[in-house]
């Protein structure tokens, strides 16, 4: 696990201390060792950086940029498997010198070229100069669990793991991109490609790039996609087999993400997704496995209670931290600098708290993200089929159309309940579309677009995302697995993938997420919906393969999300910043948003009424962000 920064310079003014600035930003990503080298083409300087966090091969037979015939290479991640590959390409001629899964990559890449990643399981980004067809080549993982942005601008493309190496190189442009603030305030996240700037960009999820260094042409392809898993035909397996197949995919998986020459552990929320990945994994193993959970005071949100029990079940060697509003308010001063670009999932807090704990211990760390997306938890899979799909199709239009000419201000009682303005809109919209993957879309919105153009002053997102998909959908094998391919692609990768990442590395530990082997993605694609969701109950196949480790007594209880409790503190406890941020002189000073609408807001939530804390934690979340990024530089 590391962190990657550099430049192609066409300009040819750029230098090894601006490389070495870039790189360095990225100290927590890798504090155990850092490499910088720039190579001078005829058309342009290309700088290529690397810090290191040594998990696998200790010493420094793993030191990068990796250099093999006209290869450069540096890399960010960890290739699971990289032992069988390694005696693949010994039998095809390679020697080795190290036993690092970097020098298999790159002498892979030698061998088979962009098809290397075929024959890998893991998370990674990587760069390579190839000197000989003098062009650069990037890639990203199938999931996209480690992340790289580039920004492609005045001839020179920088590249990075985080935004904020950027922020080094004297000729960025920190333009903001209004579009992608709508996006932001709308989804709590930034969908790929966008960013926050203007000519920024994350290459996608499962895709190569190439810049040509002779005639700058920056193009990409994709080499493996989640929607091609979902088109393939459903198995005609029985149950029985398929909860059996699941499972032994499940134990390669978990066992892979156990690969490391320093101590390992997994968060433990007390799910059924994280109850897996310590079940799984301490059945198979002599050693007691290092849990980590983080419990609140306000008892509505604590499930530490829950992953205890489940501990002491499974005889893990379990740590936990029962946090409260003191906590939070330390970290949130520090979460534009962990989250560099807007990011306002509000379980940042409690991800960042428990990945502080677990570093005291360990130096990777197996996290559980995908289970809802793969195994079909979450309600709003349910929701979007039963607004669209059992609702007669005759009836949603002419609803919508009813809908749109009554106020929802003006319905008596209604109009007092929690949220209610922005739901009615909602539902309009669901059934003016009549389509469940945008039943999905406008479910997932905190806010709507048309509140979010409010905000900004009229200005509305010309950007389509993932949720916009239509055709790209028709062949998709049901309607559930359409949903759940629609969210692999949105909020898995640009929300939960980038919340335990940025918040592991900002305390230089390794999250893995062993849910998201691709094996295991590409087999449950072809589950149909009836054994997914069985009898009414999310999650069946998963359920049935944890209940062999560990009692239903002990698992069947409401599923509640690993959130902070934000709604209370921000009326208490943390109330000084939120009016402190969102105050109309701050907002005027920012210059993007419209401060009466959110002043209107603002006090509607301190008096008492039912609005959605999220929405005003997006924005505090951006103000915060553009004081940091924005003012302080």
């Amino acid at each position: 696990m590391c962190g990657i920064a550099g430049f192609i310079d066409f300009s040819k003014k750029a230098s090894l201390p601006v490389l070495k600035d870039m790189t360095d930003a990225l100290l927590h990503r890798g504090p155990d060792d850092g490499g910088y080298e720039v190579y001078e083409h005829p058309n342009a300087l290309i700088g290529l950086g690397q810090r290191r966090l040594s998990i696998l091969d200790l010493s420094s037979g793993g030191h990068q940029p990796m250099h093999y015939k006209q290869y450069t290479m540096i890399f960010n991640g960890e290739v699971y498997n990289f032992k069988e590959i390694r005696h693949e390409l010994e039998q095809l001629g390679y020697h080795f010198t190290s036993s690092s899964d970097t020098e298999v990559l790159i002498k892979g890449y030698d061998c088979w070229k962009e098809k290397i990643v075929d024959r890998c399981i893991g998370m990674f980004a990587f760069v390579i100069y190839d000197k000989e067809e003098q062009q650069v080549i990037f890639c990203r993982d199938r999931a996209g669990v480690k992340p790289l942005y580039y920004y492609w601008h005045n001839n020179v493309l920088l590249f990075a793991s985080e935004l904020k190496s950027f922020h080094q190189f004297p000729g960025f442009e920190k333009k903001i991109d209004v579009n992608s603030v709508s996006l932001f305030l709308q989804y709590s996240y930034i969908p790929a490609p966008y960013t926050v700037f203007e000519h920024t960009h994350k290459l996608k999820p499962g895709h190569y790039m190439h810049m040509s260094l002779t005639n700058k042409a920056l193009t990409t392809s994709e080499y493996w996609s989640v929607l091609e898993a979902y088109r393939q035909p459903l198995t005609d397996m029985y149950e029985g087999d398929i909860i059996r197949h699941t499972k032994e995919l499940m134990e390669s998986a978990y066992r892979y993400r156990m690969v490391a020459d320093v101590p390992v552990g997994v968060f433990l929320s007390g799910g059924y997704d994280s109850s897996s990945v310590a079940a799984i994994l301490q059945a198979s193993s002599g050693n007691r496995l290092k849990t980590f959970t983080i419990g609140y005071k306000e008892a509505a949100f604590d499930e530490s209670k829950e992953a205890r029990r489940i501990a002491q079940h499974l005889g893990t060697d379990h740590t936990e931290w029962i946090v409260g509003p003191e906590d939070a308010k330390d970290i949130l001063e520090h979460l534009p600098e962990i989250y560099d670009e807007p990011f306002a999932d509000n379980s940042t807090v409690p991800t960042t708290l428990v990945s502080k704990l677990a570093a005291k211990q360990v130096k990777v760390v197996l996290s559980a993200d995908g289970g809802d997306e793969l195994f079909a938890g979450y309600n709003k899979f349910n929701q979007s089929l039963q607004y669209t799909e059992r609702f007669p199709k005759s009836l949603q239009g002419m609803v919508s159309k009813v809908m749109n000419m009554v106020d929802p201000a003006a319905i008596p009682y209604f109009n007092k309940q929690y949220n209610f303005a922005s739901r009615y809109e909602k539902m309009k919209l669901i059934w003016a579309s009549g389509k469940s993957q945008q039943a999905l879309k406008y479910i997932s919105q905190y806010i709507t677009e048309s509140e979010a153009a409010s905000y900004l002053g009229g200005a509305r997102s010309a950007y389509k995302t993932n949720f916009d998909m239509n055709g790209e959908l028709n062949n998709i094998n049901d309607p559930l697995n359409r949903l759940l391919s629609v969210d692999y692609k949105t909020f898995l990768v640009d929300n939960n993938l980038v919340k335990v990442d940025r918040a592991t590395m900002s305390v230089s530990i390794e999250g893995r997420e062993p849910m998201l082997d691709h094996r295991l993605v590409e087999f449950l694609a072809r589950v149909p919906a009836h054994i997914k969701v069985k009898n009414k109950i999310n999650k069946y196949i998963l359920k049935e393969i944890v209940h062999q480790y560990i009692p239903k007594t002990l698992m069947d209880r409401p599923k509640r999300p690993f959130i902070a409790p934000l709604t209370h503190w921000f009326r208490d406890e943390l109330k000084e910043q939120m009016e402190y941020y969102l105050s109309p002189e701050k907002l005027r000073q920012t210059g993007i948003f419209d401060p009466s609408h959110i002043e209107t807001l603002k006090q509607h939530y301190f008096n008492g009424g039912k609005v959605s804390h999220q929405k005003l934690w997006n924005i505090l979340v951006f103000q915060l962000w553009y004081s940091r990024w924005i003012e302080q530089l």
